[in-house]
């Protein structure tokens, strides 16, 4: 029997993207992009990644207009698709803006966040009430960012939490950098606490003081680390073709 390979390659395809969703091409894609296995500033096409992963470039399509929606790279037509670069002086900016948002968010929440919405925050990052807490550094992210919009919501302004989540979303590539360590996570809770602490208090100097000590060491410690990892990955992150 005459076995047609073209056919059969079809067929191999077509069974490798029923195991492989566009949900999965898109956590693939994800992690490749926070890990710089695919380096910032690179140029990618649909054909390169369905290649890559070996299916057919609708499942690449969809997440590649997911990871755009959410800041990750930019797609133009017949051109291809963009990383996002990283540049360490765009960042500072964003980390200044986000220490001013923070601050106002302090003011209101100290003014407008009932003690039991604040008690219930600060219960959620005690330090000595975490028996099973998570180190995955993606799943401390998002409770970091999670915690940070609370109070922003928690004191009643939208607009200022709108814009510190859309600051987050410009810091998100780096941010999963700050929980790589354990004692960044032990730090991270101590501080979360300690700032619905001073809230409790309403002792809103001390909240503000804390949470600007918070940033800036998170904001220091993220940029060493960014930037050793794109030397570590700089010459062999994907595809090779765009790294000299």
């Amino acid at each position: 029997m005459r076995v047609d390979l073209h056919e059969n390659d079809v067929w191999e395809k077509q069974v490798t993207e029923a195991r492989l969703s566009s949900k999965d091409v898109y956590a693939r894609l994800r992690e490749m992009i926070l890990s710089f296995e695919i380096y910032p500033g690179s140029r990618v096409t649909e054909t390169e990644l369905a290649d890559h992963f070996g299916v057919s470039r609708t499942p690449i399509r969809s997440a590649l207009q997911r990871l755009e929606a959410e800041g990750y790279l930019t797609v133009l037509p017949k051109q291809g698709c963009f990383i996002r670069n990283l540049d360490i002086e765009d960042l500072s900016k964003y980390y200044q803006v986000r220490m001013s948002l923070e601050q106002l968010s302090l003011q209101l929440a100290c003014t407008y966040m009932s003690d039991t919405a604040l008690s219930e925050l600060a219960a959620a990052w005690d330090p000595a009430l975490q028996v099973d807490r998570s180190d995955d550094p993606e799943e401390m992210e998002a409770r970091d960012e999670t915690f940070h919009l609370a109070l922003a919501e928690g004191g009643g302004n939208l607009v200022l939490r709108n814009y510190l989540a859309d600051v987050n979303r410009h810091l998100r590539i780096v941010r999963r950098f700050g929980f790589t360590r354990a004692e960044r996570i032990d730090q991270t809770y101590d501080d979360h606490f300690r700032i619905c602490q001073s809230l409790l208090h309403r002792d809103l100097a001390q909240a503000q003081a804390l949470m600007r000590d918070h940033i800036s060491h998170v904001e220091q410690f993220v940029k060493t680390i960014t930037l050793t990892q794109l030397a570590i990955h700089k010459k062999r992150s994907f595809p090779a073709k765009n790294n000299g």
